[in-house]
C-alpha cells in the first residue's frame, strides 16, 4: 500500500509540473481540458484519498491533531470536487443602459441570472494627475422581483445576490461598457473554506501541541548539551575604467540638484525628476553617477548638452556578441552607432529582433537601442511632464513639445511651451543664476497649478532620502562580508588546540565576535527596514508589487529569524548573514526592475500584504535549511574520519527540521490566504495558475520530509539533507522559474 501511494504521489508531482511546461506552449485552455479538468486527473486525487486514509486507519493514528491535518486536506480536495462538479461561471457585457437577466456561460450557453442587472455608468478612477489605473468602478442597478437597489462593483469589490457573485472583469475601451464575471458556486467554496479552516488551524497547533513532533524537537537531548553549538560548526581546517579627456559640459552641482527637486510625472507617478535621473543615468551606464558628476548633472547634461555628449562613451553593451559585430568596445558612445555609409548601425539587427530574431546577439542590439530612444526622448522632451494644468476635469502633465489642447488657459499654454526654449539660452550663456531662478519659478508653478496630484512634503522627502541611500548595494556587501567572516571564525574555532588560559582569552575573543556579528545584524535589520518603510510611503502602499520587493522582503525575514533563534543556535547568524547578502545581490544585480510605481488595480489588497509576507517567510525558512543541508553535505564528503561527524549531521538535521515544520505551517497558510484573495478578486480560489501549481508542487514536496514515522529514510541525518538540498530546488522554480520561464498572472519578476 506505501508503494502505491507513494506512486500515485509522485505521478501527480509529475503530471503537475509537467502541465506548467505544456501550458507554455499550448495555453492555458489546453491543460485546462486536458489536463486539470480531465476525468484521469480528478481519479488520481481521488485514489491518493483513498490510499491515504487506508494507510492512517493501517497505521492506527490516534492522536486527534494529526488526523485534523489531514482530515482538512480531504476536505479540500471534496470540495474542489463539487466546484469542479456544480459550479457555474460566465460574463456579461453591458453597454451604458442596457440591462439584462441572462448571462453567457464558458461554452457560450446563455443562461438565466435570479435578478435583472442593468448598468448605469462605467468609470476609471485614476491616480491623480496620472494615465495609472487606480480601480475600475461599474455603477449598476440590480431588480429582484420588489427589490431594486444601486451596487458598485470594482476590484476587490463584488457584489453577492441570490447566490451569485458579479465581478469587475474588463472593460469596452470607449469607457461606456462594462464586462463582468459571473460566479455560482454554492457548495464547493463553502466546503472548501471549512478545509481550509481546519488546515489553518491543525498547522498552528502542529506548532504548539506538547505531544507534536515540533515540541519533541525542542526537548531533543542535543538542544540541552553544550555540545550543540560546536557541532554545528561549520568545516574544519582540512575540509575546505573611465575614458580619458575633460569631463563634459553640464549645469554646476547645486544647481543641477536644485532641477532634481522638480516634480515629473514619470512611469504613471507623480514623483522628483531626481528619480527619473536616477534611473536614466542606471540604464545608460549601470551606475547612478558618471565619471563624479551626479545623476541630475548626466541629465541636465544630455538635455542641454546633447550634441557634446553624444560623443561620450558611457552606453554600457551587454555581452560580446553586439561588441564583435560591431567593432567596438563597451561602453560606446551614440555617435559610435551611426556612420555615413551605414546609418543607424543596430538598425538591421533591431528590426530583425522585432520579427522573431532572438538570439544573444540581436537581444543586446535591442537592449542598446532602448538606450538611445531613452536619449532621443529626453532631448525631443518627450518624458519631461513637469508641467501640470488644473481643470474642473482633473490635472494633466504636459511636457514642453506636447500638443497642449486648447482647454489649457492661453497664458498656460505659452508658458509650457516657451519656457524651456528660454531656459536653453541661459544655459548656453553660462548663466546659471538664471538658469537656478527658472526652475524655482517652475517648482512655483507645480506648486500652483498641481491641484491634488502634488505629493505631500513627507512623501517627496521620504522618496528622496530613499534615492540617496543605496540600500541593496551596500548591504548585500555588509552581508556577505560578514557570513564569510564569521564562517571563517567557526572554522577556526574547530580547529585550536590549546590550554587553559588560551581558551579562556579565546573565550573573550568569542564573545566579542557574537557581540559585534549581532550588533551588525540589527543595523543590517534597521537599515532593510527603514528602506521597505521609505518604499511603502513613497508608494502609498505595502512593498511587495514587485520581484525587486519581494526580495528585499525576503531579506527582512530571514534576518528577522535570525536574530530571533541566533540565542540558541549561534551558527545562525552565519545562514542569516550568507542568505540574507544572496538575496540583496540578487536584487542588486538581477534584471528585476527597481522602479516605484502604482500597484495594479486587483493588487491594491490588504491581502496582499498578508499573502506575500507569510509566503516570504516560508520561503525565507526553507531556504535556511537548505543551507543546513549544503552544510550537512559539505561535511560528509570532506571529513569523513571525524569522530564528531555523526553528532554534526544530526544537529544540523535537528535545526533544520526546527525551521521546517514553522516553513510549512507559513506556506499552507499563505497558499490559504492566496486562495481568499483570489475568491475575492477573480472569483476562484483555485485557478491552475503555474505560480499556484508550482507552490502546491512544494508544500507537498516538503511534506514528504516531515513523515519520518512513516519513511524510515528520513530518520538518517544525511539522506534527510540531500533531499532538502534537491527539493529547495522547487522553490527555485516555483519563484524564479515561473517569473521568467513559464509566466502567468502571477509572474511579476
Amino acid at each position: 500500500m506505501k508503494k502505491a501511494l507513494a506512486s500515485i504521489y509522485i505521478l501527480l508531482l509529475v503530471v503537475m509540473a509537467g502541465a506548467t511546461i505544456v501550458e507554455k506552449y499550448k495555453g492555458t485552455d489546453f491543460v485546462g481540458v486536458h489536463i486539470y479538468g480531465s476525468w484521469w486527473f480528478t481519479v488520481a486525487w481521488a485514489v491518493l484519498v483513498a490510499l491515504g486514509v487506508a494507510w492512517i486507519i493501517r497505521r492506527k493514528v490516534r492522536r486527534w491533531p494529526v488526523l485534523l491535518l489531514h482530515a482538512s486536506f480531504v476536505v479540500i480536495l471534496a470540495g474542489a470536487l463539487f466546484t469542479h462538479l456544480t459550479a457555474r461561471r460566465g460574463m456579461i457585457h453591458l453597454r451604458q443602459g442596457e440591462q439584462t437577466s441572462q448571462y453567457a456561460d464558458t461554452e457560450m450557453k446563455m443562461r438565466d441570472l435570479p435578478f435583472t442587472l442593468r448598468l448605469d455608468t462605467f468609470e476609471v478612477l485614476y491616480h491623480e494627475g496620472t494615465a495609472s489605473a487606480q480601480d475600475y468602478v461599474s455603477r449598476v442597478t440590480l431588480t429582484d422581483g420588489e427589490v431594486k437597489r444601486e451596487q458598485t462593483i470594482s476590484m476587490n469589490s463584488i457584489l453577492s445576490h441570490g447566490g451569485v457573485r458579479l465581478y469587475q472583469s474588463s472593460y469596452d475601451m470607449d469607457g461606456r461598457g462594462t464586462v463582468l464575471s459571473v460566479n455560482s458556486d454554492p457548495w464547493g467554496i463553502p466546503l472548501t473554506y471549512l478545509g481550509y479552516a481546519l488546515l489553518f488551524f491543525s498547522l498552528l497547533f502542529m506548532l504548539v501541541d506538547p505531544k507534536g513532533s515540533y515540541r519533541r524537537l525542542l526537548r531533543h537531548p542535543l538542544l540541552r548539551k553544550g555540545t550543540f553549538a560546536l557541532a554545528l560548526l561549520l568545516l574544519p581546517h582540512d575540509a575546505l575604467g573611465d575614458s580619458t579627456g575633460g569631463v563634459p559640459p553640464t549645469l554646476s552641482q547645486p544647481v543641477a540638484k536644485k532641477m532634481g527637486q522638480l516634480l515629473v510625472n514619470y512611469n504613471d507617478r507623480i514623483c522628483p525628476l531626481q528619480t527619473f535621473a536616477l534611473d536614466f543615468t542606471k540604464k545608460l551606464c549601470g551606475k547612478k553617477s558618471y565619471r563624479g558628476l551626479s545623476a541630475e548633472q548626466v541629465l541636465a547634461g544630455w538635455l542641454f548638452y546633447g550634441d557634446r555628449w553624444s560623443d561620450e562613451p558611457m552606453l554600457k553593451m551587454k555581452g560580446g556578441e553586439l561588441e564583435q559585430h560591431l567593432g567596438l568596445h563597451s561602453p560606446v558612445s551614440l555617435n559610435s552607432l551611426f556612420s555615413p555609409t551605414e546609418g543607424y548601425r543596430l538598425g538591421p539587427l533591431v528590426n530583425q529582433s522585432y520579427h522573431g530574431n532572438q538570439d544573444a546577439l540581436h537581444t543586446q542590439a535591442s537592449q542598446l537601442d532602448d538606450k538611445l530612444m531613452l536619449i532621443m526622448e529626453l532631448r525631443q522632451g518627450l518624458s519631461l511632464k513637469l508641467f501640470p494644468y488644473t481643470d474642473r476635469r482633473g490635472t494633466h502633465w504636459y511636457a514642453p513639445t506636447d500638443s497642449i489642447p486648447d482647454t489649457v488657459e492661453p497664458e498656460h499654454k505659452k508658458y509650457i511651451t516657451e519656457v524651456f526654449s528660454r531656459l536653453y539660452d541661459d544655459v548656453q550663456k553660462g548663466d546659471e543664476r538664471r538658469v537656478a531662478a527658472y526652475f524655482d519659478k517652475m517648482a512655483e508653478y507645480q506648486r500652483m497649478s498641481g491641484g491634488r496630484s502634488i505629493p505631500g512634503d513627507t512623501r517627496i522627502r521620504a522618496e528622496r532620502l530613499y534615492n540617496a541611500i543605496p540600500f541593496a548595494s551596500v548591504l548585500f556587501m555588509v552581508c556577505l562580508t560578514m557570513g564569510f567572516l564569521t564562517l571563517v571564525f567557526f572554522m577556526r574555532r574547530l580547529v585550536r588546540i590549546e590550554g587553559q588560559g588560551a581558551r579562556s582569552k579565546e573565550q573573550g575573543w568569542e564573545r566579542l565576535s557574537l557581540a559585534v556579528s549581532v550588533a551588525v545584524m540589527v543595523v543590517c535589520f534597521l537599515a532593510l527596514t527603514l528602506c521597505l518603510a521609505l518604499r511603502w510611503m513613497i508608494r502609498g502602499a505595502v512593498p511587495m508589487g514587485n520581484g525587486y520587493e519581494t526580495m528585499l522582503l525576503m531579506s527582512w525575514l530571514i534576518l528577522l529569524a535570525s536574530m530571533v533563534a541566533y540565542r540558541r543556535f549561534r551558527i545562525v547568524l552565519t545562514f542569516g548573514f550568507l542568505l540574507a547578502g544572496f538575496f540583496l545581490l540578487v536584487a542588486h544585480i538581477s534584471d528585476m526592475d527597481p522602479k516605484i510605481s502604482h500597484l495594479m488595480p486587483v493588487l491594491q489588497s490588504p491581502l496582499l500584504s498578508v499573502h506575500v509576507s507569510v509566503i516570504m517567510m516560508s520561503y525565507a525558512l526553507l531556504s535556511l535549511t537548505f543551507l543546513c543541508g549544503l552544510t550537512a553535505i559539505a561535511l560528509r564528503l570532506l571529513n569523513r574520519g571525524s569522530e564528531r561527524l555523526a553528532e554534526q549531521l544530526e544537529s544540523l538535521a535537528l535545526l533544520s527540521r526546527l525551521f521546517l515544520y514553522p516553513a510549512m505551517t507559513a506556506l499552507g497558510l499563505g497558499i490559504f490566504i492566496g486562495a481568499i484573495w483570489a475568491n475575492i478578486s477573480w472569483g476562484q480560489y483555485w485557478s491552475w495558475d503555474p505560480k499556484e501549481t508550482w507552490a502546491l508542487i512544494t508544500f507537498m514536496i516538503y511534506a514528504v520530509a516531515l513523515h519520518e514515522r512513516s519513511l524510515p529514510a528520513f530518520r538518517r541525518p544525511l539522506t534527510y539533507h540531500i533531499y532538502m538540498v534537491l527539493a529547495f530546488l522547487s522553490i527555485l522554480m516555483t519563484y524564479f522559474g515561473v517569473n521568467y520561464l513559464l509566466g502567468g498572472m502571477h509572474s511579476y519578476a
